[in-house]
């Protein structure tokens, strides 16, 4: 497949790594396309959230997927993790790609566990802008659309094991995330679902296949 990923952080990066090796030609937009190694199956291209819909219509025409996993640290909440989720969303809709895939954050959607669960009570107004996206993604498209909302990420080997919808915080390390994030890529049953993720004791290939 041709795919577009929008963001080039410790995820995303993992993602391109296992996609690429996967076989699928991935296009890695973002402002700073020269911290990307160009192989044959990854070409880093400059993308910038904060430009007008219609150039990023430009940039992703002919792909068959898109992920977002772009994030601004909390420096630029609104217009890149927000209303540049939005634009993406609206581009691929416009360019005729069905198969979208976000990266969010545990409960982004449930605001009543922000002060409940521990790692979600400092990081309120991320969860704002997420809340806000992952909403225009499920009522607001047509998109096939995937939302993966794991907990706390550490930089720690994968385990290949997860849980599914837990009911409170854990952690994730971020190899798992973005096995994830790979996996559904293609499983039709993870097709318009949101689905939250902590470290577990269930293979990610069990636990998606039973979503």
């Amino acid at each position: 497949m041709k795919i577009f990923i929008a963001g080039a952080g410790r995820v995303a990066k993992c993602v391109i790594e296992k996609l690429t090796t996967s076989g699928h030609t991935v296009y890695c937009g973002s402002r700073h396309p020269d911290n990307i190694a160009e192989t044959n199956n990854c070409k880093p291209v400059f993308f910038d959230l904060h430009a007008e819909r219609t150039e990023t219509e430009k940039q992703i025409a002919g792909c068959d997927a898109v992920y977002f996993l772009a994030g601004s640290r909390g420096k630029d909440l609104l217009q890149t993790d927000a209303f540049g989720a939005v634009k993406l969303m609206q581009a691929s809709e416009n360019a005729g790609i069905r198969r979208f895939i976000m990266l969010s954050s545990i409960f982004a959607l449930e605001p009543e566990k922000w002060k409940q669960e521990k790692s979600l009570q400092n990081i309120t107004d991320y969860n704002i802008a997420k809340f806000f996206a992952d909403n225009y993604l499920v009522n607001c498209t047509a998109l096939d659309y995937t939302i993966i909302q794991p907990t706390l990420l550490k930089e720690e080997k994968g385990t290949g094991m997860i849980e599914v919808n837990p009911e409170h915080d854990g952690s994730n390390p971020i190899p798992d995330v973005a096995e994830v994030l790979c996996s559904v890529l293609e499983r039709e049953n993870t097709f318009r679902k949101v689905i939250k993720m902590c470290g577990g004791n269930t293979p990610v290939d069990t636990a998606l296949a039973n979503i």
